[in-house]
């Protein structure tokens, strides 16, 4: 389960009134540290499991390998989260379109990816766009469901920014669905959450599903 931190950064505070300048946050994934060495055994006794030898000159260094690319896809990068205030009152949607996913299924430990699709309506502050795929990476790297994912941007977004709504839509493809079982290649799955007036309204629900992409009945 992700667990993330946040630090105010005082120094962009103005004791007087914080609200019209820059409000950094500090933003940690706050993941469980993850031992290498440990992880290494354990892919090498899953070789020898598999009937492979980990010692051979072909897999000597794939327990290596899988270890640091585990810790890699479940480790998010750092990154300053600051909201600006919205002086010129803009109250229509922004979305960021296309923002690339790549996750790691909790129940089989393969990979799925895709794209998300993440709006928001301004309220008092806004954030530079790159942040919304930041915020998205924060939570994909980890070992995760995808309609757990989707929430749990769309909530963070919503505690953080206080926007008037929020919406965020998932489109991903499941290796656990196209490399085994049912072996379906290229089917993806989408999952959505909204907040407050894209929620509520159904004028803004339909504006960002179209913009999105998805069709969504008013």
């Amino acid at each position: 389960m992700t667990t993330i931190r946040t630090e105010l950064d005082p120094a962009g505070l103005d004791e007087a009134d914080d609200v019209l300048r820059p409000v950094p946050l500090h933003v940690v994934g706050g993941r469980p540290e993850i031992d290498l060495e440990a992880a290494e055994r354990a892919v090498a006794d899953l070789l020898v499991a598999l009937g492979r030898d980990p010692h051979s000159a072909h897999l000597a260094e794939t327990p290596r390998r899988v270890a640091s690319a585990y810790a890699e896809m479940l480790t998010p990068r750092e990154f300053e989260l600051t909201t600006f205030p919205n002086d010129e009152g803009y109250d229509e949607l922004v979305l960021a379109r296309n923002i690339p996913v790549q996750s790691l299924c909790e129940h089989h430990m393969l990979p799925f990816q895709g794209v998300a699709h993440v709006g928001y309506l301004p309220g008092q502050r806004i954030l530079g766009l790159s942040k919304l795929a930041r915020v998205v990476e924060l939570f994909a790297r980890d070992l995760q469901v995808q309609e757990r994912l989707t929430k749990q941007v769309a909530d963070w977004l919503q505690d953080q920014l206080a926007p008037k709504g929020v919406g965020v839509v998932i489109e991903a493809e499941h290796q656990c669905m196209s490399l085994r079982g049912v072996r379906a290649i290229g089917s993806k799955t989408v999952t959505s959450a909204l907040h407050g007036m894209l929620r509520d309204s159904p004028s803004s629900r339909q504006e960002f599903f179209a913009l999105t992409g998805i069709s969504s009945a008013t």
